[in-house]
């Protein structure tokens, strides 16, 4: 209970009843602030001075800094090669050569018909509605415009039959400044918008609202909309990395590590002047008689030789030797050295590569400070956030709704509504022990742990392909009586014959004869 004053004493003598709400009260707000102050984080003191904490949500926080983000995150990507670095490193190992669409149907025909419509659409040019990139390109694309901006937005572009594409649609990917965030609130349809995203009135996402051209862009003769057109939210997939629930925009990936960024270049910069005025080789000569010898003079011609011949020293040469004149003396420069500069570098890259959920040595490229034991083990936590962003975020939100898309399509392509379904293959990691790693993957599938097909997606192969592959090259041996170690039917796998090599041959197993 706490300890009345004076004033409380003089309080409960007027009026008790108000003395006592008094002491009530107090200790009300004793208990909540040793309640709050549990936890030493949420307590206001010295050390949490100026620590700028709100209790905002996720659409507040990107309303007000969003942009700005995206802005300097570009900077960043433009000029500083360690943030240039981050993106490669992100976009190369989560989509690298692409995630690749797999069929399944029921019917054998129809998956080789719908494949067929695949690789003429996908694997050219004719995907993008700019004309410039594949499919896989664009998924690169759509990552890197991820890292850097927050978010990007991957919007259907319906074609005409006449138009000569194998599949009537293409896809464009944009930046989320076409977004036109003025469209915030209440609309008269009855939906709300946030930051220019359309909801109902369960929530779901409706409607889009997307300039007709890049807001930043400096088109002549052109004159640029003023309010976002609306687009339905069938013909756009929003794609960003959602870190907190309810958030409808993406935030840049960089914002953790933009000022370390910052400082560091900053720093190697003032580091690299430091050591440019270093490699300035400077001596001084002090004489105790008075006068400007050695001096250039005023019109700018050299001080000519004094009486003994001797011309003024003005610079240093390999092996010269030099004889001071009686009350001359010389004295170097002391340049300045750059201590500790190694092990600061690395302790900011090492947070810098942490906050991006990348390994440091794939960041700088420095593998002098990682055994292979530890790269292996890092590797190993970097493709558990790769799998993250594909699984949790590249798929879901880009691949599946261009698998709905192209199901649409194919309708239209083939004239037939025969169902089927696209999964996706993504790029395999390269192999760093690959002797240990394929005899493990044999194991497990002998073990029952895992079967043939689903290691061969792991590898980034396509089953289908892979069988069709093995098909066509054991036809190709036996039509042409070639006989390679690869073959287990010939041979086994320490390189000897098989007992039973000659399919036309009896086995000697067979005991019925």
């Amino acid at each position: 209970m706490p300890q009345a004053n004076w004033l409380d004493r003089a309080i409960s003598y007027v009026s008790p009843r108000a003395a006592e709400r008094r002491t009530e009260a107090r200790t009300r707000m004793q208990r909540a602030a040793l309640t709050r102050n549990v936890y030493e984080a949420a307590s206001v003191g010295r050390r949490t001075q100026g620590w700028r904490a709100v209790g905002t949500d996720a659409n507040v926080e990107t309303r007000t800094a969003g942009g700005r983000l995206r802005d300097v995150a570009r900077d960043m990507v433009r000029n500083n090669a360690h943030a240039a670095s981050a993106k490669l490193v992100i976009t190369n190992n989560a989509v690298g050569a692409g995630l690749l669409p797999r069929v399944m149907a029921d019917r054998a025909g129809r998956a080789a018909q719908i494949k067929a419509l695949l690789t003429r659409h996908f694997d050219t040019t004719d995907i993008d509605a700019d004309g410039r990139l594949n499919l896989y390109g664009l998924q690169a694309l759509a990552l890197g415009t991820i890292v850097e901006a927050g978010e990007v937005l991957i919007r259907k572009r319906i074609r005409r039959p006449s138009d000569g594409f194998a599949l009537p649609f293409q896809i464009q990917v944009l930046e989320p400044d076409f977004l036109d965030t003025s469209i915030d609130g209440p609309q008269p349809n009855g939906n709300y918008a946030i930051q220019g995203v359309e909801f109902n009135a369960i929530g779901r996402r409706v409607a889009y609202y997307l300039f007709d051209q890049h807001p930043g862009s400096l088109m002549l003769g052109r004159r640029m909309a003023t309010r976002g057109q609306r687009v339905s939210a069938d013909f756009v997939a929003h794609v960003y990395r959602v870190d907190r629930p309810g958030q409808v925009r993406g935030v840049s990936w960089f914002a953790p590590v933009i000022l370390r960024i910052r400082d560091f270049a900053d720093y190697t910069d003032a580091q690299l002047i430091r050591q440019k005025i270093a490699a300035c080789f400077a001596a001084f000569i002090t004489t105790d008689e008075d006068g400007d010898f050695g001096v250039p003079n005023a019109d700018g011609t050299i001080q000519p030789a004094d009486p003994q011949g001797n011309y003024p020293v003005e610079s240093f040469e390999p092996g010269m030797v030099e004889r001071l004149r009686s009350g001359e003396s010389v004295s170097f420069a002391t340049p300045p050295t750059t201590q500790d500069f190694g092990p600061y570098a690395s302790a900011t890259l090492h947070e810098v590569a942490a906050g991006l959920g990348i390994p440091f040595e794939t960041l700088t490229g420095n593998l002098g400070e990682v055994s292979f034991i530890s790269g292996r083990l890092g590797r190993i936590n970097f493709r558990s956030n790769v799998d993250a962003w594909r699984w949790n975020m590249i798929v879901p939100q880009m691949l599946d709704p261009l698998a709905a898309w192209t199901l649409e399509a194919a309708a239209v392509a083939t004239g037939s509504t025969e169902p089927f379904r696209l999964g996706w293959t993504p790029p395999r990691w390269e192999m760093l022990n690959p002797a240990e790693e394929i005899a493990a993957a044999k194991d497990a599938i002998r073990s029952g742990l895992s079967w043939l097909s689903e290691e061969q997606r792991v590898a980034g192969y396509d089953p289908e392909d892979v069988r069709a592959g093995i098909i066509e090259d054991l036809a190709w041996l036996d039509a042409n009586e070639v006989t390679l170690d690869v073959d287990p039917r010939r041979v086994t796998n320490r390189g000897v014959a098989q007992k039973n090599a000659d399919p036309n041959a009896p086995d000697p197993a067979d005991t019925r004869r």
